[in-house]
C-alpha cells in the first residue's frame, strides 16, 4: 500500500501555530518557505523557557542563570555539529545567518589567500550574498570573478564549469540549491574538481538545510552556510561550519568581548575556536531554537520529509504548468520543492497581490538574484515554495487563485 504523504503532512500542520489563520478570511496557505519557514511549537517554547527561566548571558557569569544558560548554549552547538556531521563542535560558528557567514569567510578567509590576478569562481544562480562580499574582497585584493553558466532549464553548464575551475581559482563559492529556480547543484563533483587544483570550497546551504540531509565531512567541503530561519528555526540565527585547520588561521571578523583570551592596549590575545569569532552577546536564545529545529527535523525523519516534498512537486508542477499562458522557469530533473513561473502580461507583483486576497502566501519579485533574473531575460517571477507541512489542498488553493488573477485581467482587458 502506498503511503499517503497528504495525510503526513496534515499530521504536520499542527505542529505550528500560525498554519491555523485565517487571511482575508481564507485559510492561510504558505508556500514563500524559500524565504522563511513558519515554527513549530516546539521551537517557540524552548525560546519562551529560556527567557522565563534560564535568561542570563553566557560565558561571563558565575551565577546559576549563567551556568545554565552557558551549558544549554553550548549543549546547542554539538547538536548542530551532529546534524551536519562536523568533526568537532570548534568548527560550528554561530553567525547571524549565511549572509554573516559568508562575508566573514569572504574578508576573513579571502583577505588571508586572495592576491591580485586570483580567481573567485560563482555561478549564474547565486544568491546576492554570494555575489556582493565577494565583488567587496576582488576590490580590496584585486581578485578576479568567474561566472559559471548555466542552461536554459536551469542547470550549471559543467562542461564550461570545468573550463573554468583551474589553477588560477582560489575560491569556489556556490549554493547547494538556487533559490530561485530550485536547482540543486552537483556539489560533489564541483568540490572535487576545486580541490584538484587546491582551490577552497564554500557552499551556501541556505536552500537545502531543511529539505536534505548533511553530512560535511563526507561532502570535504570547506565552508558550509546555513540559515535558521528557513530551516524551522528562528530568524537571526544561522551557522557557519569550516575546517577547523582553516579557521585556526583565519584572523578574526569582528573585535569586542568573548573572542579575546587577554587584552591590553598593547595587544589582544584572541581567544580559542570557536570564540574567536563570535564577539559580543550572541543569539542565545534563537541558537537553542535552532537546536531544537535540528531534532525536530531528525525525529520526523529525512526519508519521510524527502518523500513527501518530492510527492508534493510532481503533484504540484502538471498543474501550475497546465495554466494557459503561464512558463515555468527551471525545469532541469535535479530540482529541489521551488516552482518558479511568470504569467503573458501580468507582472509578478499583481499577481502576488492578488493571490493573496485568497490566503495564499507566495514570493514575488527577483528572489535577490537579479543577475540570474537578467540571464532568463525576465524582471522577476512568481515563486511557490515548498515545506514538510505543505498539502495537496494547498497547491489546489493556490492554482485557484492563479486562475482568478487570469480570469480578473481578461476582465479588466475587455
Amino acid at each position: 500500500m502506498n503511503f499517503d504523504w497528504n495525510t503526513w503532512a496534515s499530521e504536520q500542520r499542527i505542529e505550528f501555530p500560525i498554519l491555523k489563520e485565517q487571511i482575508y478570511g481564507k485559510p492561510l496557505v504558505y508556500l514563500d518557505n524559500a524565504a522563511t519557514t513558519q515554527k513549530p511549537q516546539c521551537v517557540i517554547d524552548a525560546m519562551s523557557h529560556y527567557y522565563l527561566h534560564d535568561n542570563a548571558n553566557v560565558h561571563r557569569g558565575v551565577h546559576a542563570l549563567s551556568e545554565r544558560s552557558t551549558l544549554a548554549y553550548e549543549n546547542a552547538r554539538r547538536v548542530i555539529q551532529q546534524f551536519i556531521g562536523a568533526k568537532s563542535h570548534k568548527e560550528i560558528i554561530f553567525v547571524r545567518g549565511t549572509t554573516e557567514g559568508i562575508n566573514l569567510v569572504a574578508q576573513s578567509y579571502g583577505r588571508l589567500a586572495l592576491k591580485a590576478n586570483d580567481e573567485i569562481v560563482l555561478t549564474e544562480l547565486e544568491h546576492h550574498s554570494n555575489i556582493v562580499p565577494w565583488q567587496l574582497i576582488a576590490e580590496q585584493t584585486g581578485a578576479i570573478i568567474r561566472v559559471i553558466p548555466i542552461h536554459d532549464n536551469g542547470a550549471l553548464n559543467l562542461d564550461i564549469a570545468q573550463q573554468l575551475i583551474n589553477k588560477k581559482t582560489k575560491i569556489l563559492a556556490v549554493g547547494h540549491i538556487s533559490n530561485a529556480l530550485g536547482s540543486i547543484n552537483p556539489i560533489k563533483k564541483l568540490i572535487e574538481w576545486a580541490h584538484a587544483v587546491n582551490a577552497k570550497v564554500l557552499i551556501d546551504g541556505a536552500q537545502a538545510i531543511a529539505h536534505m540531509p548533511m553530512d560535511v565531512q563526507a561532502l570535504d567541503c570547506d565552508f558550509y552556510l546555513f540559515s535558521g530561519h528557513k530551516m524551522y528555526g528562528p530568524t537571526g540565527i544561522g551557522v557557519l561550519y569550516a575546517k577547523e585547520a582553516l579557521l585556526e588561521v583565519m584572523p578574526p571578523y569582528q573585535g569586542g568581548g568573548d573572542m579575546i583570551a587577554t587584552v591590553s592596549f598593547e595587544k589582544t590575545v584572541y581567544n580559542q575556536l570557536p570564540y574567536k569569532f563570535e564577539a559580543g552577546t550572541p543569539a542565545i536564545a534563537e541558537a537553542l531554537g535552532l537546536a531544537v529545529a535540528t531534532q525536530f527535523i531528525q525525529a520526523l525523519g529525512w526519508e519521510h520529509i524527502q518523500a513527501h516534498e518530492k510527492s508534493l512537486l510532481a503533484y504540484a508542477t502538471p498543474m501550475v504548468a497546465a495554466i494557459p499562458e503561464l512558463s515555468i522557469l527551471g525545469t532541469t530533473s535535479e530540482k529541489a520543492g521551488i516552482i518558479s513561473f511568470v504569467l503573458d502580461h501580468i507582472h509578478p507583483h499583481d499577481i502576488g497581490t492578488i493571490v493573496d486576497r485568497s490566503g495564499v502566501a507566495l514570493r514575488v519579485g527577483h528572489h535577490c538574484a537579479m543577475p540570474l533574473m537578467q540571464r532568463l531575460g525576465v524582471p522577476a517571477t512568481v515563486r511557490i515554495s515548498l515545506a514538510l507541512y505543505n498539502t495537496q489542498a494547498d497547491i489546489d488553493q493556490c492554482v485557484a487563485a492563479i486562475h482568478d488573477v487570469r480570469r480578473f485581467f481578461k476582465r479588466v482587458a475587455s
